[in-house]
């Protein structure tokens, strides 16, 4: 079936800063849960929502406000570095005519973040969806599919690229091709939640042709 559009989400995929918010998130995770070492790499890929549910409510409900602020100073100094090989590759899939969006869990204070250290960043995109165009988070299927609906393209005619588990489900759920970037966690450990899985975008063929 041919593919009219490419649904990317932001970090890992898009933005290769995984590894930057694993520093943050141990230095949170050491503060504030010093009794479970490697907290960090358990929650990666799971959105703020998920994390505060998980491991910051009850007594810790009071310490969400200053961890977000820190969040949102630390987004703000951060390097926004393509993953190897994406503008090259962004390009040749829009010059193919193929529909782009983002679709992410981050909210516009971070893109605010983004668009400053990028300004061409919102013209490689035909749409850009954040936490406040969507209710159900990754896993849930919602914000893919209202991807499509707002490019007006069939899932079965998407391709999700995505990096966490719950992003790949998210993919999966939705009725779309995944493409798994082994970027935040190994190919063997992704594998068997997508259809193919890459290192990153470099001499990759449009949707694997």
């Amino acid at each position: 079936m041919e593919k009219k559009a490419a649904l990317f989400d932001l970090d890992g995929v898009v933005f290769d800063t995984e590894p930057q918010y694993t520093v943050f998130w141990r230095q949170q995770c050491r503060e504030f849960h010093p009794e479970h070492p490697g907290l960090e790499q358990e929650i990666k890929g799971q959105t703020l929502v998920q994390i505060y549910d998980t491991w910051f409510s009850g007594p810790l409900t009071a310490s969400r406000e200053l961890i977000t602020q820190r969040l949102n100073d630390y987004e703000r100094q951060m390097a926004y570095d393509y993953v190897a090989g994406f503008p090259d590759f962004i390009a040749r899939l829009r010059a193919d005519g193929v529909l782009t969006a983002v679709v992410t869990s981050s909210n516009m204070v971070k893109m605010q973040a983004v668009y400053a250290s990028h300004p061409e960043f919102q013209s490689l995109f035909d749409a850009i969806l954040t936490s406040e165009d969507f209710v159900a988070s990754k896993p849930d299927p919602d914000c893919y599919l209202r991807a499509a609906g707002r490019l007006g393209v069939a899932p079965g005619h998407c391709v999700v690229f995505e990096d966490s588990f719950n992003g790949l489900r998210s993919g999966r759920a939705a009725g779309m091709r995944v493409v798994g970037l082994a970027t935040t966690n190994t190919a063997d450990a992704i594998l068997s939640y997508s259809d193919e899985v890459i290192p990153n975008y470099i001499n990759y063929g449009l949707f694997g042709k």
